[in-house]
């Protein structure tokens, strides 16, 4: 037997979901970290992420809107900062946020599966992604299970879900100047938490 919190259901093949209702996303908690090639070195960094997610009945009719703010990219060197916040990147000035609207929410035997537009300096860009939900706070590593959690590990008491999300972005959304060595795929992995609405 699965044991279950207020807000957690099993399904079927075992995996956790959202129980129906509106949940927001923590932004204290919650970011997109992304890493991309550049002249054979690996540059890494990471946005903070806001949004809300509505979970419906059924599950198709679910929606979730993401954002993270631009000017807030940190890659642990002040000097990219401010070159990826600039125009010839992300142009934060210009285009303050980067945000994805679902526009499909379908759970599925091999995993929850997500479709919709991902928004990047006013163009949209069609996006789908798999993703994992995981009872309590952020790992470090923002690497989540595939299956539900044992059963002495999930508590009932459960108030806050992570979700993480890898998606693949290419490199043209983002600047259309010519960088030397610069990878066509950005590899990003998104990592939230939702906490129920009050």
């Amino acid at each position: 037997m699965i044991k279950t919190g207020h807000d957690i259901q099993p399904s079927p093949s075992r995996r956790l979901r959202l129980a129906t209702g509106r949940w927001r996303v923590d932004p204290a908690r919650s970011h997109a970290s992304f890493a991309a090639r550049v002249g054979g070195q690996f540059v890494r960094g990471r946005v903070p992420l806001a949004g809300r997610v509505i979970i419906a009945e059924p599950i198709e009719d679910s929606t979730a809107c993401l954002a993270a703010r631009t000017s807030a990219v940190s890659t642990g060197s002040p000097a990219l900062d401010r070159l990826l916040a600039g125009p010839r990147f992300l142009d934060a000035a210009a285009f303050p946020e980067i945000s994805f609207g679902s526009e499909l929410l379908a759970w599925v035997p091999a995993g929850w599966r997500a479709v919709g537009r991902l928004r990047v300096k006013n163009a949209e860009h069609e996006l789908a992604c798999q993703f994992g939900l995981h009872p309590g706070d952020p790992r470090p590593d923002d690497v989540l299970p595939d299956d539900v959690l044992p059963d002495d590990v999930l508590p009932d008491d459960v108030r806050r879900i992570v979700i993480a999300s890898n998606w693949v972005i290419d490199s043209r959304w983002v600047t259309s100047h010519w960088v030397p060595g610069l990878s066509r795929h950005v590899v990003m992995t998104c990592s939230f938490s939702l906490v129920p609405e009050i």
